[in-house]
């Protein structure tokens, strides 16, 4: 049971797939703990992914897919290496996080849900990372970051040799 997306060479395992759901099914509330753990195997959800979870949680896929498109963080298509959060909500911006924003779409080259020409980071946006006090906010990956700017934005993406644009003042 494997399916290749050869434009990605990444290959997803069904089997995978199964154990994962296995793991958890008799859990109570498993369908996000499970969308998770597969997302977090394969960077997204895939398609093919979704029967395999249905039929061990006895769902539709209706219901699963539903599920899926509901929360904005679950991805079906493949996105960067790293994902890179940037708080909007209204702490934030009152802290300068729109010139974050504007900054690091020019350096990635990328508007928010899109990914880096080298594929390395996603831009998403998030609204809230629950560390107002400490605004602006990003998250890069699961490490949440507090107090950004556009200098420490540069420093956080360099140590994680992601390659940046160049941004006109």
């Amino acid at each position: 049971m494997t399916e290749q997306k050869s434009s990605l060479q990444t290959i997803i395992s069904l089997s995978d797939v199964q154990d994962i759901v296995d793991e958890s099914k008799n859990r109570p509330g498993a369908l996000l703990p499970i969308l998770h753990a597969v997302q977090k195997r394969y960077g997204f959800i895939p398609n093919s992914s979704v029967p395999v979870i249905a039929q061990g949680l006895n769902l539709s896929r209706a219901e699963v897919h539903g599920v899926i498109s509901f929360y904005h963080f679950f991805r079906t298509e493949r996105g960067g290496e790293h994902t890179l959060y940037v708080c909007r909500a209204e702490a934030c911006q009152s802290m300068g996080s729109r010139e974050l924003e504007r900054h690091v779409k020019e350096r990635l080259g990328v508007d928010y849900h899109g990914t880096s020409a080298d594929g390395r980071v996603t831009l998403e946006p998030v609204y809230c990372l629950g560390n107002c006090a400490c605004s602006p906010n990003v998250r890069f990956d699961d490490d949440v970051y507090a107090r950004m700017d556009n200098q420490k934005l540069d420093e956080l993406l360099a140590a994680h040799g992601v390659k940046v644009g160049e941004v006109t003042p």
